[in-house]
């Protein structure tokens, strides 16, 4: 391999739009009963997670700054990155006035003060739940365990943050919302379904968010965004009130620009609702983050699974995968190309997927308000439900020991992959697609992602470096059962060396 570091090129300011499009924009952000604020000059971006934690531990700045900051540059930067779909303004400053008088008292929690956001596909109690959806919602009336559990850590949720409808694209558009847009470059998406948790947090809107990963969506829009995104463990956090969420795909986790940041906020929402499904054992992901796992064994692959598309990586994201690779063989690892037998497992992954979409859509008031492709894949689920999907469900066991052969027989610890084929692509690339075609355009984009929610295993997007453009790609770092201690360890020592948070969008 050679030894070449990707070139991090300097990011361009935001390229034209294509000739005769009309550019979409969303709404103001909204607070149930609030009017707007008007503009105001763009703070500075806010510190991270456990710098801003560490601050407030030291009384070198209070909770009610940080909230009024990250307020202020979340609306300032809304008419043109269009992260948020709803703030609770007025709560999160009373939150953050309590949380300086607990801190003033001495209380400490992991998270007391410290600003957050988390996608709206979540409940918070108080705010309706779109999930990237048009028309009304009622407000949810408790919140989510994962909310719960962030509350419980001390955080301050400022806000949700927008979602592509029921997290099917990796593009984070619609008519309920309009475009969000990339940090990096507005012509371009962030990705998706998490795209406004992974716009906020590249743009420095808030610490950290989290989001939600049923086929790549923390992974893909960590990629595109220079952030770090864990898909944990099926069960690690909590998914309730939805249990088991598309079929057992879907996973709540972090996005962060650095692992510590990702590691403490999963730590801040780990763990089971006793109604769910799924229980793995406990993780201390921080602690594994300051951690040496010593020597690893990675298999490092560029042949995705079977999709028909023969989607293969961009060579600028194959340069900065190689690169990346480079750089865990000079820190000591064994780095060699291997190809896991994924077999035909997009049969397994196409009835859950489309089950669970079909089955969310069930519950929205106004069908006709939605997608004409989201129609077309509850009308694909519905056909595919009931024997179909148990079948698919029945053939995980299989699915772990073909793929886990990899780990298990071939000796790997970690699987490394790009995390997508491509690029961001620009905002509308998928306007006026057809549901067969949108298909065929984001498999060929983002093939490498999806097998890890059908096996329920651990995965973690790394920054890998910047398209000669300045658009970023990321690589994941894949690994067998329950391995999150072992993929954030690696992670960590890859930002050690390649210091990718030192890099900023201009916004």
């Amino acid at each position: 391999m050679s030894s070449a570091e990707p070139t991090e090129a300097e990011p361009t300011e935001a390229e034209p739009t294509e000739a005769g499009r009309t550019e979409q924009t969303g709404p103001a952000v909204r607070e149930p009963g609030r009017a707007p604020r008007p503009a105001a000059p763009v703070p500075p971006p806010l510190p991270g997670l456990a710098e801003s934690a560490r601050r407030l531990a030291d009384a070198t700045v209070t909770s009610t700054a940080l909230v009024a900051d990250a307020l202020d540059r979340i609306e300032a930067t809304q008419p043109t990155l269009n992260a948020f779909r709803h703030l609770r303004a007025e709560a999160a400053l009373a939150e953050a006035a309590e949380a300086d008088r607990r801190l003033a008292a001495g209380e400490r929690l992991p998270l007391l003060g410290v600003p957050v956001a988390v996608k709206d596909d979540t409940d918070v109690a108080g705010l309706p739940t779109h999930f990237g959806c048009d028309g009304e919602r009622p407000p949810a009336a408790t919140d989510s365990e994962a909310v719960r559990r962030l509350r419980a850590a001390g955080a301050v949720v400022v806000g949700k943050t927008n979602s592509c409808e029921l997290g099917q694209w990796p593009f984070t558009e619609g008519p309920g919302f309009g475009a969000t847009r990339n940090p990096w470059n507005t012509a371009h998406t962030p990705g998706g379904s998490s795209g406004g948790s992974a716009a906020a947090v590249a743009a420095g809107l808030v610490p950290a968010a989290l989001g939600s990963d049923g086929a790549g969506s923390v992974r893909i829009p960590a990629a595109w965004t220079h952030l770090v995104g864990i898909k944990p463990q099926r069960g690690r956090v909590s998914v309730h009130p939805n249990y088991d969420a598309f079929q057992g795909l879907t996973v709540n986790g972090p996005l962060a620009r650095t692992v510590a940041d990702a590691a403490l906020l999963l730590d801040a929402v780990a763990g089971a609702h006793p109604e769910d499904f799924h229980r793995p054992p406990a993780v201390r992901a921080a602690d594994a983050s300051r951690r040496d796992r010593g020597r690893l064994r990675i298999a490092l692959a560029w042949r995705p699974p079977l999709t028909l598309t023969g989607a293969g990586p961009d060579p600028e994201v194959r340069r900065a995968v190689t690169a990346l690779a480079d750089t865990l063989a000079r820190l000591g690892h064994h780095v060699e190309e291997a190809r896991p037998r994924y077999g035909l497992i997009g049969l397994a992954f196409v009835p859950r997927a489309t089950a669970g979409i079909a089955e969310f859509a069930a519950r929205h008031p106004e069908p006709a308000l939605l997608d004409p492709r989201t129609r077309s894949a509850l009308r694909t689920g519905t056909r595919l439900g009931g024997r179909v999907v148990r079948a698919a469900r029945a053939r995980e066991v299989r699915q772990h020991r073909r793929i886990g052969a990899l780990f298990d027989v071939s000796g790997f610890d970690v699987l490394l992959t790009p995390t997508t084929a491509a690029p961001p692509p620009r905002i509308g690339r998928f306007d006026d697609l057809s549901a067969w075609r949108t298909d065929l355009a984001m498999t060929a984009a983002c093939p490498y992602a999806w097998p890890w929610n059908v096996l329920g295993w651990p995965g973690v997007n790394v920054p890998a470096g910047f398209t000669r453009s300045g658009l970023p790609v990321g690589a994941q770092l894949l690994g067998p059962s329950r391995s999150e201690e072992r993929l954030i360890a690696l992670a960590a020592q890859l930002e050690d060396d390649r210091r990718w948070f030192e890099h900023r969008p201009p916004v």
